[in-house]
């Protein structure tokens, strides 16, 4: 049987009047990860989080916050968001966010963070080859970012499983984290192709119960029933 996938509720679908409440719920029920989507109106169309509430978020829980930069130029607001609590900083591939994109993940190792960087649907992992070494975890938009509730795309589980075979061969073992559409029925066929964090935001929060749902998530990622 092939290891759980780890779970990190998207915040983005949390109840905002009930915030830290929230982050406390998906922590006591078994969260890996907390995965924070910070938005700037920019590289897509929606403002969601500042350095603020990540600070709010840090207070309400120990769990590792994951945070994915969609925005523009994050080189600009790195430190702030290291020194707010996150512990992982993840920046997109395209130059429409950065054009420096070997230097903005160095940048993260420096601030003794993990480095991660993104591409979104339509980006192609030779976008990537020359800074995968750099990289401590890698997320394969499984959806167009910028907006919750969308539908997975399965044309992206060719995508994770080049992507796991190309660090396979070069010795290179990052965690592949999926974000986009992910709920039970999606999770068995995104762990096969090499997934190994899976970010969901609706089919947990918008569960009755949390702990549940995340294990039915875990249960499909190593091929049982949900």
């Amino acid at each position: 049987m092939s290891r759980p996938p780890l779970i990190a509720p998207s915040v983005l679908a949390a109840d905002f009047g009930r915030l830290a409440e929230e982050v406390r719920a998906v922590d006591r029920a078994g969260a890996d990860w907390i995965h924070v989507d910070i938005m700037d109106g920019r590289f897509v169309p929606e403002i969601s989080f500042g350095q603020p509430v990540v600070r709010a978020i840090r207070k309400a829980t120990q769990k590792p916050l994951n945070l994915h930069l969609m925005v523009v130029e994050p080189e600009r607001s790195l430190a702030a968001y290291a020194a707010a609590g996150a512990d992982h900083l993840l920046v997109q591939a395209e130059p429409g966010s950065t054009v420096h994109l070997h230097r903005v993940l160095s940048q993260v190792r420096e601030l003794g963070r993990k480095p991660g960087v993104v591409i979104d649907p339509a980006t192609p992992i030779v976008w990537i080859d020359h800074v995968l070494h750099l990289a401590d975890i890698i997320l394969v938009m499984t959806v167009n970012p910028g907006f919750g509730g969308q539908a997975f795309l399965p044309e992206m589980l060719p995508k994770i499983a080049a992507l796991r075979a190309l660090c396979a061969e070069r010795g290179l073992h990052p965690h592949i984290e999926v974000d986009g559409g992910q709920d039970a029925g999606t999770v068995r066929r995104v762990v096969e192709a090499g997934a190994d964090v899976i970010v969901a935001g609706t089919a947990i929060f918008g569960a009755q119960d949390y702990g549940a749902a995340m294990d039915g998530i875990r249960r499909c990622g190593t091929g049982g029933e949900a």
